[in-house]
């Protein structure tokens, strides 16, 4: 699991105000005057959260002027392939309820289990062209 990522209120404020924004974003210029900061500090807000993933800094001159279009970083949901549960043995194990921790079968001791477990280690090693390092 990823570790959290700490955000001020600021940094939690900026980040509502540009996802308020859209797709278009925000210059960066706009979102400190709105957070009631000075340019250094808003920098630095805008600074952090590029760093931290939450937003890109996109460089455009505006009215003569070097400045940032700020956008919130869409990320791709996760995709759950199937094939990576195939053929595991507890689907068709005549045993699944009598399977658990402190139960007459679970599945550190189950010998079906770990065969299938060392089947995909072994498949795993033919597609990387080796042993895990």
């Amino acid at each position: 699991m990823p570790k959290a990522v700490k955000l001020s209120e600021l940094e939690k404020k900026a980040i509502e105000i540009i996802i308020k924004r859209g797709e278009n974003g925000i210059m960066q210029s706009e979102l400190w005057k709105i957070l009631g900061t000075d340019s250094r500090e808003g920098s630095r807000i805008a600074i952090r959260l590029e760093k931290k993933g939450f937003v890109t800094r996109e460089p455009i001159i505006h009215e003569g002027k070097h400045t940032y279009i700020l956008k919130i970083v869409k990320k791709e949901p996760k995709k759950i392939s199937i094939s990576s549960v195939k053929g595991i043995p507890c689907f068709t194990c005549p045993i699944i309820t009598k399977c658990g921790q402190g139960g007459e079968v679970n599945p550190i001791t189950c010998q079906k289990m770990t065969d299938w477990i060392m089947s995909q280690v072994e498949g795993m090693e033919e597609i990387e062209g080796g042993a895990p390092q």
